[in-house]
C-alpha cells in the first residue's frame, strides 16, 4: 500500500514535470514565433491618399512630411495634383498643383528643402521641370530639360547637382543622353552621354559620389532588347563608363545601396514582362567592380518595382513593391523573409518612403487590369 502511494506520488509529479517542459517549450517557441515576425516587420493599411496614383512619385521633406506628386489614374488620364502625407496624423492633405500633368517623371529633394519635379508623360515627353517650395506650398519653373524625356532615372550628386539619364523622349526614342540640374542656375545642361539607351534602369550614388546605372531596356514588343550591361557616370569627369554585366538581363528592377557600399539588385523581368518576372536578386561589389547572384531567391517573383526597396535603419532593406506582400532582405544572411501583413493586390509603379521614425509609407500604384490604387500602407518593426 505504501509502495503503491509512492510510485503513484512519483508518477504524478513526473507527469507534472513533463507538462512544465512541454508547455515551457510551446511557450519559448511562441515567443520565438513573435521574435521572428517582428524582425520581419508588418504592413498594415492607412487612411487613404486623397488621389488614385501610379507612375507617381514621394519625396520625404526635411521636415519629415512626403510630398507625393502626379501620376496616373487610369484611361490615359494623368495628374497635376500633388498631396502631402502627415506622420503626426497619418493623414494626406491636398497641396498646390503642378503647372503640368505628369507620370513617370522624376522629383528629387534639394540640399535647400525644395523639390525639383522634372520631365515625364502628359501625352507628350515633357522638357518641362518645376519647384515645389514646401514652405509656401507654391510651384515655380525650373526651365527646361535639354531633352524631354520619361521613365527616366535623377539621382542627386554629392555636390547637390542633379544628374537625369536616359528614358524615353520625343517620337518614342529611347535615349542615350544625360544632363545634370544646377540649383544655383536653374538650368539643365548636357553632360556625356551613356553608352547605351536605356528605358526601366536604375541609378544609384556610390559612396565614392560616382552613380551605378544598372540593366534597362530599349524597343517594344517583338522589337524590345533588355540588358544586362551596366555603366557608371563619374561627376567629375562627366562620363560614363561600361562597368560589366548583371548576372542576368534584367528591367523594370530595382536597386538600393547597402550600408557597407554594396548595391543590391532585385526583381524585374523578361521579354515576358509580368509572366517573366524574377524572383533573383544579386549583389554589386564596387571594390571587386563585380556582380554576384544572391543564392536564395525572394518569396514572390517582382518587377515595375521602381524606388519601392528601402535600405531600413537597422542596415535591413524592405522591398515593398512589385507584389501583394512585402519582404526583408538581411545582407547578414543573404536571405529574404516575408514581412507580415498584405495589400490585397499587387501593387505594380507604387511609391515607398522611409520615414523619420524608421517606419516606411507605401502608396498607390496598379494591379492588372489596371486599376489605379489610392491606398496606403505603413511598414513597421
Amino acid at each position: 500500500m505504501k509502495g503503491s502511494l509512492g510510485r503513484g506520488i512519483t508518477g504524478f509529479w513526473m507527469a507534472s514535470l513533463i507538462l512544465t517542459l512541454v508547455s515551457g517549450c510551446r511557450s519559448q517557441t511562441g515567443n520565438d514565433n513573435v521574435k521572428a515576425w517582428r524582425a520581419r516587420g508588418t504592413i498594415n493599411s492607412i487612411a487613404d491618399m486623397k488621389s488614385r496614383r501610379a507612375a507617381h512619385t514621394a519625396t520625404r521633406l526635411l521636415d519629415g512630411r512626403v510630398f507625393i506628386a502626379g501620376g496616373f489614374i487610369g484611361n490615359e488620364r494623368r495628374l497635376t495634383s500633388t498631396e502631402i502625407y502627415d506622420t503626426a496624423t497619418k493623414t494626406f492633405t491636398p497641396a498646390a498643383n503642378m503647372s503640368t500633368a505628369r507620370a513617370s517623371h522624376t522629383s528629387t529633394l534639394l540640399p535647400n528643402g525644395k523639390v525639383l519635379i522634372a520631365g515625364g508623360f502628359d501625352g507628350d515627353y515633357l522638357d518641362t521641370a518645376e519647384i515645389f517650395d514646401p514652405e509656401t506650398n507654391r510651384f515655380t519653373s525650373a526651365g527646361r530639360l535639354v531633352t524631354g524625356r520619361s521613365d527616366h532615372v535623377a539621382t542627386l550628386l554629392n555636390d547637390g547637382k542633379v544628374l537625369l539619364a536616359g528614358g524615353v523622349g520625343p517620337g518614342w526614342t529611347f535615349l542615350s543622353t544625360a544632363e545634370i540640374y544646377d540649383p544655383q542656375t536653374n538650368k539643365f545642361t548636357a553632360t556625356g552621354s551613356m553608352i547605351t539607351e536605356r528605358e526601366s534602369h536604375t541609378a544609384t550614388l556610390l559612396k565614392d559620389g560616382r552613380v551605378l546605372i544598372t540593366g534597362g531596356h530599349k524597343g517594344r514588343r517583338a522589337n524590345i532588347v533588355i540588358y544586362s550591361s551596366v555603366e557608371i557616370f563619374d561627376p567629375k569627369s562627366g562620363r560614363f563608363s561600361a562597368q560589366g554585366n548583371l548576372t542576368v538581363k534584367r528591367h523594370k528592377h530595382d536597386a538600393v545601396m547597402l550600408n557597407d557600399g554594396r548595391v543590391l539588385v532585385v526583381g524585374g523581368s523578361d521579354e515576358r514582362d509580368g509572366a517573366g518576372a524574377y524572383r533573383n536578386a544579386e549583389i554589386f561589389d564596387p571594390a571587386k567592380a563585380m556582380f554576384t547572384a544572391i543564392a536564395t531567391e525572394m518569396n514572390s517573383p517582382r518587377y515595375k518595382l521602381q524606388g519601392t526597396t528601402i535600405l531600413l535603419l537597422n542596415g535591413k532593406v524592405l522591398i515593398a513593391g512589385g507584389a501583394s506582400s512585402a519582404e526583408i532582405f538581411d545582407p547578414q544572411t543573404n536571405s529574404f523573409q516575408r514581412a507580415a501583413g498584405d495589400m490585397g493586390a499587387k501593387k505594380l509603379f507604387a511609391t515607398a518612403t522611409l520615414l523619420k521614425d524608421g517606419q516606411v509609407l507605401i502608396a498607390g500604384g496598379y494591379t492588372d487590369g489596371p486599376i489605379v490604387s489610392s491606398n496606403a500602407w505603413l511598414y513597421r518593426t
